[in-house]
């Protein structure tokens, strides 16, 4: 299994509207590496929700459904989406301050490369956020 980070502003795709509406298919990355995340990521794998812009906080757990296809906002072919189902909310959403200030993530792609849309999580890194988030799979 493997484990991700996908970033989205609250103001257009909150973690509350993801629950309601049960499934979603992640679309519009116009960003090459976080294209090419999409591309390696597998059913089942899990990905931390991450609210950027307005409240700076992962918030949840989400799982891939199905791998990666053509994005249905574009023609290029250059571009993917994956479908993803919410499967669980952190108990106490992770501030990105926390995320910074714990030396056991100093090295995640969130803090290194926070423009990034879809990143890479290790193992490690998913465990110190569930721990920080109180919250068990």
């Amino acid at each position: 299994m493997n484990y991700w980070l996908i970033k989205s502003e609250p103001h257009k795709y909150s973690w509350e509207q993801f629950v309601a509406d049960k499934k979603t298919f992640w679309d519009g990355v116009r960003n090459y590496a976080a294209r090419n995340n999409l591309r390696s990521m597998q059913k089942g794998d899990l990905a931390l929700f991450y609210h950027s812009n307005e409240g700076l906080e992962i918030v949840g757990i989400a799982e891939v459904v199905k791998e990666h296809y053509q994005d249905p906002t574009t023609e290029e072919t250059a571009w993917l989406a994956v479908d993803f189902k919410p499967k669980k909310k952190l108990k106490k959403p992770v501030s990105l301050q926390t995320i910074k200030s714990d030396k056991r993530l100093a090295t995640m792609e969130l803090v290194r490369l926070q423009r990034l849309s879809v990143s890479a999580v290790t193992k490690a890194e998913f465990e110190v956020i569930l721990a920080l988030g109180e919250t068990t799979l």
